[in-house]
């Protein structure tokens, strides 16, 4: 794949100070979503990225002749920043939505014929626009259907801007609201765990109050489902670089930050190895423990409390076989360790045969698993959730994992958790894992890059390109 970049010179080629100069470091969604605002704003801007591509937890590799996304990754209608991101690179027709929420969930412990439940919404105002599908929905029984529709008030009446919420845990308060354990696995965990990261038990009650009211109790389409039809790579490397090199931002990859400090003039100078890069602000938009060793002393009150962060796992189990074996674009699982199973034969340009995805958040248990021990697990369960795999030849299996592929949500976390500005004039910090309000997503890490672009841009005197006000007024 053609990652679309310019030949890359010498840093010493860099504009020299124009009083309007920033560098990014980090060129995950969060440190190209900063470059690309102030690029828009007239900043000049270095975007540098220790790895060979942009996109960070979010990117693409070839394995033989497929091209494979690291991770199934999806978003929804609500998800504003990110959706402005996908319209910036000129990415939307290639991560389209659902015109309307359905989601297959198919219960392998009930006889063949009566698996299959969906989550779907109607054209109805909030919250009617669930009512049929949680009416219909064979995985609960009457008794508790009612129970969820009652937590469900319960949960859109919380107060997000309520500190309290983030002491609590989840699952927890879910009890506390009569919900069985069972519902707990058929819904309220089926959502959760794909957008935390965690179960109900180990997940902050307000960040999962803030999924769920945002998700599914905000606007009818909120949660309608999107993801990339192509190669992540395609979308936040190739497009993305191609967007930063119309905006005028100079990327340089392949290139470590060992240090960031300020003169005695409040100029920012940005070590790299053999060069020494100068502006007004720097944007760090790296992970936490990274950004920990980077920032300089003062610039955080607490700056530990970065290394308190916990982070969660996630791992992806990828299986192509010789035909096709599953008709729907995906699907959600019950009664098997299988969560989430993606077609991705398209995307991935397989000619022959049918190649799957299997999303597993939440994978502390699994994460250092050996791939023959995956393999025994995993191809008998979808032996059971699909009967069309019990024939086909697997022609290839194998694992990918993100041992760090978000901060762990646990309760607690959103006091440790920084805003985009420091104690440091000129530095910011941007990253999903900073006060964004969102569990560690997609949608997070772009709003950190809006938030970080709109403080630095504030503090140069520049105006901020109406783009960017518009995706904070969605925040």
């Amino acid at each position: 794949m053609t990652d679309g970049t310019r030949p890359e010179g010498s840093l010493a080629d860099i504009p020299k100070h124009s009083g309007r100069d920033a560098v990014v470091i980090g060129g995950g969604l969060a440190g190209i979503t900063a470059a690309l605002a102030l690029a828009d704003a007239g900043v000049s801007v270095t975007l540098i990225e220790g790895r060979p591509r942009l996109g960070g937890l979010a990117f693409s590799f070839q394995r033989g002749d497929l091209t494979v996304d690291n991770g199934q990754h999806v978003y929804l209608r609500c998800c504003t920043a990110y959706r402005w991101f996908l319209d910036r690179i000129e990415g939307t027709a290639l991560a389209p939505l659902q015109n309307r929420l359905d989601v297959p969930v198919v219960d392998v412990d009930r006889p063949e014929g009566r698996r299959l439940g969906r989550l779907r919404r109607d054209a109805l105002p909030v919250p009617l626009h669930l009512g049929r599908s949680l009416a219909t929905y064979p995985h609960l029984s009457l008794a508790e259907r009612a129970k969820v529709g009652r937590a469900a008030l319960a949960l859109k009446g919380l107060d997000l801007t309520d500190p309290a919420l983030d002491t609590q845990d989840f699952g927890s308060w879910l009890t506390a609201h009569g919900q069985s354990a069972r519902a707990v696995e058929a819904l309220w965990d089926l959502v959760g765990v794909a957008t935390l990261n965690a179960v109900a038990g180990d997940a902050s009650l307000g960040l999962a109050a803030m999924v769920f009211k945002t998700g599914l109790l905000s606007d009818p389409g909120a949660a309608d489902i999107g993801w990339a039809r192509v190669p992540l790579g395609e979308l936040h490397d190739r497009l993305a670089r191609k967007a930063l090199d119309a905006a005028g931002v100079r990327t340089e990859v392949r290139t470590r930050v060992t240090s960031i400090s300020t003169d005695d003039n409040g100029r920012w100078s940005v070590q790299v190895p053999g060069e020494t890069l100068r502006a007004d602000a720097v944007v760090l938009a790296v992970a936490q423990r990274e950004a920990y060793d980077l920032l300089p002393g003062g610039a955080l009150d607490a700056p530990k409390q970065l290394l308190e962060i916990g982070t969660a796992p996630i791992l992806n189990v990828h299986v192509v076989y010789d035909r096709k074996v599953l008709s729907r674009p995906f699907l959600t699982a019950l009664g098997t360790p299988v969560q989430w199973v993606f077609d991705r034969t398209e995307a991935s340009g397989l000619r022959d045969g049918q190649y799957l995805a299997l999303s597993q958040s939440a994978a502390q248990d699994e994460i250092d698993e050996p791939v023959a021990a995956l393999r025994e697990r995993y191809l008998p369960e979808l032996e059971r959730l699909l009967p069309r795999t019990r024939g086909a030849q697997v022609k290839d299996f194998f694992v990918t994992r993100e041992r760090t592929a978000t901060f762990a949500p646990t309760p607690g976390v959103g006091r440790l958790r920084p805003g985009a500005r420091t104690n440091a004039p000129g530095l910011y910090l941007a990253g999903a894992w900073t006060a964004t309000g969102w569990p560690a997503t997609m949608e997070s890490a772009v709003r950190s890059g809006v938030s970080a672009a709109g403080a630095a841009l504030s503090a140069l005197g520049r105006p901020r390109p109406s783009h960017l006000f518009d995706v904070e007024e969605a925040a």
